[in-house]
């Protein structure tokens, strides 16, 4: 077990945090009228937390300027399909039905899947778990532990919470091109409890989709790799309905944006002019308490150096858009 830094110990939480201190990727924020705070939501461990085994941690503000924490929320128990020295990526936390719904993708490396494509990359247990918990704090309980919620023969990451103009919940998520070479973005109906799937997967678009994504090369395999990450949806005053993702362009992250042209979950999906580039992504956008949008995302991609970058955005009838960066919240 490591600490990073001051900001990253688990053992010794601190106030007056700015995010220029904190090693952060896949960042998720919840405003929390009822409390007065902001939550945000990464990934903790043994590398950078001072952590036993990998789990989620969250640090909370009032002004999104000075932030307190990390505290754990959430830790991957022994004994269950994922293996809690192997890691947790992209949690994400959703009211819904009156409690709180922790959506994470967890690993074990030590079960494999058939070999799909000669991409020279183990394919292996990926997929997204759903824990809940009463609090925004935790502690976050896993709704199954005897395998993911997202279909276990698929390599699949970033599972996120949609629920449809029905009220009907799905989980959307990415499906890993290292099984599938040109990584696409798909959802899956859930039971009302969201502890199963109750219908096939519905595929909704590829990464090669956007124009402007160059494709990615990778050791030991000829062909080119589209990569899909980071799957978020909202509906504009306009009623259209959007999705942040992210991929690559030439070699650096990008946060990019489409739009559903029937204006539901099924599409079909155009893509649309990416938002933020620099080697930037896998954001989520929150309201503000006083009702302005916010995009938070990671800038640069490598962890420790990864940090929350926040821009402010502007909601048109069909989309959103970057107004300004804002380096008062997240540093220069």
């Amino acid at each position: 077990m490591s600490v990073y830094n001051a900001a990253s110990d688990v053992a010794n939480p601190g106030k007056g945090l700015r995010l220029c201190d904190i090693p952060v990727h896949d960042p998720f924020v919840v405003a929390d009228a009822q409390s007065g705070f902001y939550y945000l939501y990464t990934s903790g461990g043994p590398q950078f937390n001072g952590m036993e085994s990998w789990g989620v941690i969250a640090y909370k503000s009032r002004d999104l300027s000075e932030w307190e924490g990390p505290y754990v929320v959430f830790k991957i128990p022994e004994g269950i399909w994922a293996f809690p020295q192997h890691g947790v990526w992209a949690p994400e936390v959703h009211a819904y039905n009156g409690r709180y719904y922790l959506f994470a993708t967890l690993h074990n490396h030590n079960r494999s899947l058939p070999e799909a494509n000669a991409i020279p990359l183990k394919k292996h247990w990926r997929g997204t778990t759903i824990a809940v918990s009463d609090s925004l704090e935790g502690p976050f309980e896993l709704l199954r532990t005897d395998a993911p919620v997202t279909p276990s023969s698929l390599m699949t990451l970033d599972g996120t919470l949609h629920v449809d103009e029905a009220g009907k919940p799905w989980m959307v998520y990415c499906h890993e091109w290292i099984q599938v070479v040109d990584g696409t973005v798909e959802a899956v109906p859930l039971s009302d409890d969201l502890s199963e799937t109750i219908g096939e997967p519905v595929h909704l678009f590829r990464a090669s989709e956007a124009a402007w994504d160059s494709a990615e090369r990778t050791d030991g395999f000829d062909g080119a790799v589209y990569i899909s990450d980071g799957c978020q949806l909202y509906r504009t005053k306009g009623d259209r309905l959007v999705m942040l993702w992210s991929s690559y362009e030439k070699g650096k992250y990008v946060q990019t944006i489409a739009r559903s042209v029937s204006g539901k979950l099924e599409g079909p999906w155009e893509q649309l002019a990416p938002l933020v580039k620099e080697d930037s992504g896998h954001g989520m956008m929150f309201r503000t308490f006083e009702g302005d949008w916010m995009l938070i995302l990671h800038r640069p991609f490598k962890m420790p150096d990864s940090r929350c970058k926040i821009y402010e955005m502007e909601e048109t009838a069909d989309s959103f858009e970057v107004i300004r960066p804002r380096e008062d919240l997240h540093g220069a």
